[in-house]
């Protein structure tokens, strides 16, 4: 007799991530599993890296998934390019900068902070007195787009003024890969990582990343042992290197996880980059025009707003989570709850990938209407 079946009901992913996942890569991480040094896996894995360096746009040699979520990945960029003692400028203006910061400090960096308020975007020129402030920074951190409130910041400038100021960036593109330009090479950004539950739209569990020459050099250069033996890069690279006629083992890889992403890269390919940046947009403002017909605002200035992770102010004198619950049990719709100082006061809807889509903008407006309307 069968017994603790589960089976997860079918919802409209719209909140922070993750995000619906389209049938053909639900279908792939059903493929037949392989042992993770199979020669035909072996293919697989450099056709990722192909199709990873294609999505960063780089020509990165180093370009992977880590096999973990995106803070792992956050995690592989400072363990592996941050030595102790080293000042490291990280800007914060959301929940994930201040997770930098405390990464920072847990591997014996110097942490020197740029603040902006939640809900805006990085301001450049705190950042360039920062760098004035301290030349011998070494490295220099933020969030592209800010998961926690929906704050797009200027990559290329910071990447730019990392540049002029001789330190190395560390990006987060967690929830922007995919789903607005991002120019890796030509903004001259060194230390990049993701996620694939976002713009991506493949299960959780995998970080892409993608490293310099410059940021590969400092690795190579480093004069302390890498803090974490699971994301020692110069160990990964043995099994993970494409250059190589033979890899060795390192960890058991997530052989269909890696399915699943090989499949929705093959997808964000095939539509095309700049139409995937293009498609998120356009549902920003589809959604946007939908929302201020029922007079519902947003969190974050429209020149400085992610299109991909919406930020709405809840009403006052209604309750953020009593809503959130309604349109889950009446639409099968999950969107996302405000984190930090903003719980309770913003609900995030998310608009990336697969779920960045006509019929589920029509949905989760008619669904927080209705809401609205027995509030």
């Amino acid at each position: 007799m069968k017994q603790n079946i589960f089976y997860p009901p079918s919802r409209t992913l719209m909140g922070p991530g993750p995000s619906d996942v389209p049938a053909r890569v639900l279908q792939a991480l059903a493929k037949p599993t392989l042992g993770h040094l199979d020669p035909c896996f072996i293919e697989l894995m450099n056709h990722i890296q192909k199709l990873l360096r294609a999505t960063f746009l780089t020509k990165n040699p180093l370009t992977l998934p880590i096999s973990a979520p995106g803070s792992a990945g956050m995690e592989a960029c400072f363990v592996n390019l941050v030595e102790p003692k080293e000042k490291v400028l990280i800007c914060q203006n959301g929940v994930f900068g201040t997770r930098m910061e405390e990464i920072v400090k847990r591997i014996g960096g110097q942490a020197i902070l740029v603040k902006d308020d939640w809900g805006r975007a990085v301001d450049p020129e705190k950042v360039e007195d920062a760098l004035k402030t301290h030349p011998d920074t070494a490295i220099l951190a933020f969030v592209h787009g800010e998961t926690s409130t929906g704050a797009l910041s200027d990559a290329k400038i910071l990447g730019q003024l990392a540049q002029k100021y001789d330190c190395l960036s560390i990006v987060d593109a967690v929830t922007t890969l995919g789903g607005v330009e991002l120019q890796v090479d030509d903004w001259s950004l060194d230390a990049v990582y993701s996620g694939t539950q976002k713009c991506l739209s493949a299960p959780p569990g995998l970080s892409p990343v993608t490293f310099s020459p410059r940021a590969v050099e400092k690795i190579k250069q480093r004069k302390s042992p890498i803090l974490s033996w699971f994301l020692d890069l110069k160990l990964i690279l043995q099994y993970w290197d494409d250059d190589s006629n033979k890899r060795t083992y390192h960890h058991t890889a997530p052989v269909n996880g890696l399915y699943g992403l090989l499949e929705a890269l093959t997808i964000l390919q095939e539509e095309g980059l700049e139409q995937a940046w293009s498609r998120h947009k356009r549902m920003h403002n589809l959604l946007k025009k939908r929302l201020e017909k029922l007079d519902l605002q947003f969190m974050v200035p429209e020149n400085e707003r992610l299109p991909q992770l919406n930020s709405i102010v809840v009403p006052e004198k209604l309750n953020a989570e009593q809503v959130r619950a309604y349109v889950l049990e009446k639409f099968n719709l999950e969107i996302g709850a405000g984190l930090g100082p903003m719980a309770g006061k913003i609900w995030r809807i998310g608009l990336m990938g697969a779920s960045a889509s006509i019929n589920n903008v029509s949905l989760c407006a008619t669904a927080l209407e209705e809401s609205l309307n027995m509030a």
